[in-house]
């Protein structure tokens, strides 16, 4: 589950989520280190260096790891959210169903390094850094950010025939001519 205004790219983070794609129970939070961690959810950890507790948008963040809007969660995922009442603000918090897996003992944390960037896209300010992000890494490296075909390729989901036909359905665009690329 991603939340749409989500933007994750770096090294070695198709790895990380072939991992936590494994896990057949529970659920699985990325944490990535913020400056300003009271806009976000934030991890609470034990002295053990275990999550105690994820809390949203804290006056006083008890660490610096906001949780990432993207997570994995097992067949029970419908049910718990279900049982999710609304906050004080009158929201449903994605935090109140991570907390339930969190109490059953089923939630893992993994961070995610620096090599990886996670832009939340939330405000406008953010939305246009994302696109001047995005911009630059296309331009500069002349790579796609986020191409389903792409991916699908890599990962032998597709054939080069199958990515030649998905090329053609978008040959009057970049995007088509950098499938052909590949």
């Amino acid at each position: 589950m991603i939340l749409g205004d989500n933007i994750f790219f770096g090294q070695g983070l198709s790895k990380i989520l072939q991992s936590a794609s494994n896990q057949a129970l529970g659920a699985t939070i990325f944490g990535y280190h913020v400056s300003d961690p009271s806009r976000y959810g934030v991890i609470d950890f034990d002295k053990n260096g275990k999550v105690k507790a994820i809390i949203e948008k804290p006056d006083m963040p008890p660490s610096n790891f906001a949780v990432t809007g993207l997570y994995f969660v097992d067949g029970s995922v419908s049910e718990r959210a279900k049982q999710v009442k609304p906050s004080t603000r009158g929201e449903l918090e994605i935090t109140d169903l991570l907390e339930d897996y969190l109490n059953d003992g089923d939630l893992t944390f993994l961070p995610l390094s620096r090599g990886i960037a996670w832009l939340d896209t939330g405000t406008q300010e953010a939305l246009l850094d994302a696109g001047n992000f995005v911009r630059t890494l296309t331009y500069r490296q002349g790579l796609q950010v986020g191409s389903p075909d792409e991916v699908a390729f890599q990962m032998g989901w597709i054939n080069r025939d199958n990515l030649k036909q998905r090329a053609k359905l978008f040959k009057n665009s970049s995007y088509g001519e950098y499938l052909m690329k590949i």
